[in-house]
């Protein structure tokens, strides 16, 4: 993993405690071996871990004292001291009557409200990681330039496409100029246009699609202003993108495939970013969406005509 990589998840401040298991679902894939023990270990006993010392945790996970210490630092915490006081706290909070949590983990042969309820769960589970691990400083920073794009282009495929389609319209709604590329060579020679004042927005769960990164790479190159929204910050992706929005990194089983749970996070992710560029252009943003709205009206109420 970069320097740069591991700066851009140690913030200011470390995270709160419930803020953890996020985190290291998030960064797991990202790790090494040895700290991906740690980290599992961590999230999955913080009562227990919470009491050992930083030797302890080493012997327990079969790693080394320095490699706890790295994994600490990794998760945003300045020394294992402080990943400890996090523990603590998230084992008092998971002891405090909180319901248990249900496995998402879906059967071929579950009852139908199983589910839903397991689904219902593990989507808001995707949700509250997703927030717990969105840098506000890179949203905000991605609002300010959509903000004031001369116009945005958006990429996307399979699934991640419905994610950008979404954003595009929105985007048009308030009177932006944005398109969402599916066809990866209109999208590339769309990107060719682009230049400093405009935006290009990169969607893809894995970080790694060919397809999407091509164009993000050329619009890179022509000085337009970069975002990727992705669930691995060390993805190919990233070395084009001037800001990076992540995602959770959910779970995938045989009945859900990470599709499901990865389009949940983005439309979490690209709503924030589209509230944020409202709230910035609303003198013009909201006069815009009314009008959208009063010339639809007539097809929601036919008799109004």
């Amino acid at each position: 993993m970069t320097n740069d990589l591991k700066e851009s998840f140690s913030a200011d401040s470390p995270p709160a405690p419930a803020a953890l298991a996020a985190k290291v679902r998030t960064l797991a894939p990202s790790m090494t071996r040895s700290m991906q023990r740690v980290a599992e270990a961590v999230a999955g006993d913080p009562a227990g871990c919470a009491a050992l010392t930083v030797t302890g945790l080493a012997e327990l996970t079969g790693t080394s004292e320095a490699t706890v210490v790295r994994t600490a630092r990794l998760l945003g915490y300045p020394g294992y001291r402080d990943l400890r006081l996090a523990l603590a706290g998230l084992a008092a909070h998971q002891q405090s009557g909180r319901a248990p949590a249900v496995t998402a983990d879906i059967a071929v042969d579950d009852p139908i409200a199983d589910v839903v309820a397991k689904l219902a769960y593990d989507e808001q589970q995707t949700l509250a990681d997703t927030a717990a691990g969105l840098d506000t400083v890179q949203l905000g920073a991605a609002v300010a330039a959509a903000a004031t794009a001369r116009r945005i282009d958006i990429y996307g495929a399979g699934a991640s496409s419905l994610v950008g389609q979404d954003l595009a319209q929105k985007l048009a709604r308030i009177g932006l100029i944005a398109h969402s590329h599916m066809d990866p060579h209109l999208a590339v020679t769309n990107a060719v246009q682009l230049r400093s004042g405009d935006v290009a927005i990169a969607i893809t769960h894995s970080g790694s699609t060919g397809d999407v990164i091509e164009p993000l790479r050329v619009a890179f190159d022509r000085g337009a202003t970069t975002i990727a929204i992705t669930g691995r910050p060390d993805g190919p992706v990233t070395q084009y993108a001037d800001h990076v929005l992540t995602t959770s990194t959910a779970r995938e089983s045989e009945l859900r495939p990470a599709a499901m749970s990865s389009r949940t996070s983005q439309l979490l992710v690209v709503d924030c970013l589209f509230i944020g560029v409202a709230q910035r252009t609303y003198e013009t943003a909201a006069p815009a969406l009314a009008a959208s709205y009063e010339a639809l009206a007539h097809r929601h109420n036919p008799r109004t005509r």
